[in-house]
């Protein structure tokens, strides 16, 4: 069988994928970086170390999944997104083990964005999006609206000051709770009721939004004391979730379609997707929106594999790429 083998060293997690012609995800392994409590994160330095550390770990665990299989190619997300000015160091960890690994078997090595990435994940096991599409991509580093269309994503909207993850990251550290704090804080919300106290704040006709605001009237409850943790967690994902529907509407009126995909690890929560659902229904929009599993919504490699794989496929055919080899 011919496998694509994908690295991907974010911000947040370092992670390897194993995926084959068909797309089906033979390994998906992937390990947090290290923070320490309190911190809301790490330096690019200390994340590139943590990195070196990791992979090889990874790397590992992936050889026993492809014992006797054929690596037909390998992929790695070499910066955050597609654009002039788009880079951060950590990427070039998963890059340099990804250039290393294909020189050795002598097969080719693919550089895609941590951005595409993500949206190829979202498409695994299920049916492709049909193009044009609207995605949306929501996560610690970012919360960008993009129209997807001739396998191009364009930039069109998203946050003008802080991402969506951070503003959850934020709020959920000041609260005590472990970083990356998106699960700990939506269970926090589900136990509680938002009242809807934090504002939306849209701009250009609802493509873009503002979220600083929001912090730092949660921060200012959080202080005071008067109000109970349960809840300010609970008004951060209401205010998300209004937020993001707006943001949806907006972008699908804009590119002229009604079909979206959702990614990023903000979009794993169960709780958000509801609400956004919830919030797109009252509001009358008839919406084909589709949220990535949750298993390849957070950082991972998965996306990354799969779109190395399709490289490989597009440029040598199908049938050289099932080819066994002894």
């Amino acid at each position: 069988m011919a496998v694509a083998i994908g690295f991907d060293t974010s911000c947040y997690t370092t992670s390897i994928a194993a995926v084959d012609a068909g797309g089906r995800v033979l390994a998906s392994h992937r390990l947090l970086l290290p923070v320490q409590s309190g911190q809301r994160g790490l330096r690019q330095s200390e994340a590139v170390f943590a990195h070196v550390r990791q992979v090889p770990l990874l790397a590992e665990r992936l050889r026993t999944v492809l014992a006797g299989e054929r690596v037909c190619a390998v992929a790695a997300s070499a910066m955050p997104a597609s654009g002039e000015g788009s880079y951060m160091p950590v990427f070039l960890v998963g890059l340099g083990h990804a250039r290393a690994l294909a020189a050795v078997l002598d097969v080719p090595c693919y550089e895609v964005t941590h951005q595409q990435g993500h949206i190829a994940a979202g498409e695994l096991d299920e049916e492709p999006m049909v193009e044009p599409f609207v995605a949306l991509h929501l996560s610690g580093g970012t919360t960008e609206l993009l129209t997807v269309s001739g396998g191009q994503a364009v930039h069109i909207g998203g946050s003008l000051d802080l991402h969506a993850g951070q503003l959850v990251d934020r709020v959920g550290v000041a609260m005590g709770l472990p970083f990356p704090a998106g699960p700990s804080l939506e269970a926090l919300a589900m136990a509680g009721k938002a009242e809807a106290l934090l504002p939306v704040s849209m701009a250009d006709g609802d493509l873009h939004c503002h979220l600083s605001g929001a912090e730092t009237r949660a921060m200012a409850w959080l202080q005071g004391a008067n109000m109970a943790r349960v809840q300010i967690a609970a008004e951060v994902f209401d205010m998300l979730a209004r937020t993001v529907a707006r943001l949806l509407a907006a972008a699908c009126k804009a590119a002229g379609t009604g079909r979206v995909l959702v990614v990023g690890g903000v979009a794993s929560s169960t709780l958000l997707r509801s609400m956004v659902a919830q919030r797109l229904q009252r509001a009358g929009a008839t919406l084909d929106v589709r949220f990535g599993k949750p298993a390849y919504s957070a950082d991972n490699a998965a996306g990354v594999a799969w779109l190395g794989m399709r490289r490989y496929l597009a440029e040598h055919g199908a049938v050289s790429a099932d080819t066994q080899t002894d």
